[in-house]
């Protein structure tokens, strides 16, 4: 039996639109979606979002023979993954409040408090750390036989920081980050790039 004309380009079009998921795309689609008509996490769903699993990330942060620009993006990365956790039980205790009553409740109030206490501990280190950044964003180096103004890191990671922790004062503590990079600019037009503090060097403000 012959497919009509209408039927033959539909299903061509079908098979030659089929394209295998990335791991990426799998993942989100089983991930608990809180967007729109993504629905809401079943407490199943919900019991299986944690912040117990942060001590390497954490680790990795902390550990000050890494290169600071490194350190800083560990702290971005696990800063904002703890944000997204906390989103997730808000939302989703917001929306399904059945969720504080329901059998196992209490794990889940649980993992909850834990998530808020972690996230609080981590934004108190992490905003610290920059800080203390941008309080001495740069370093002497002696070149040549003079000592010249170099940066600790680079200052967009440290832009990024700012920006993700959002402090009350950020735009100051751009402000600040804007005039050590002034500072360095005639530098950089010997060095390709600003080169992280390393021991040894004089710290500079």
């Amino acid at each position: 039996m012959r497919l009509p004309a209408v039927a033959t380009v539909l299903l061509l079009t079908t098979t030659g639109c089929v394209k295998e998921m990335s791991s990426e795309e799998r993942l989100d689609r089983e991930s608990p979606s809180l967007s729109a008509g993504g629905g809401t996490p079943d407490a199943a769903a919900l019991s299986k979002v944690h912040c117990d699993d942060t001590g390497d990330a954490l680790t990795q942060a902390r550990n000050v023979n890494r290169p600071e620009a490194d350190r800083v993006m560990s702290y971005i990365d696990l800063y904002t993954s703890l944000m997204k956790r906390n989103a997730t039980f808000e939302q989703a205790m917001n929306r399904n409040p059945d969720l504080n009553y329901t059998e196992g409740s209490e794990k889940l109030v649980a993992a909850r408090e834990a998530c808020i206490q972690q996230t609080a501990d981590v934004k108190v280190e992490f905003e610290t750390y920059v800080r203390e950044l941008v309080e001495v964003p740069t370093v002497q180096e002696v070149k040549g036989g003079n000592n010249i103004t170099v940066a600790r890191l680079d200052f967009t990671t440290l832009r990024q920081a700012i920006e993700t922790l959002s402090p009350d004062d950020k735009e100051a503590l751009l402000g600040r980050v804007l005039n050590a990079e002034k500072r360095v600019a005639p530098a950089k037009e010997d060095e390709p790039a600003a080169a992280p503090a390393t021991t040894g060097r004089k710290r500079g403000k």
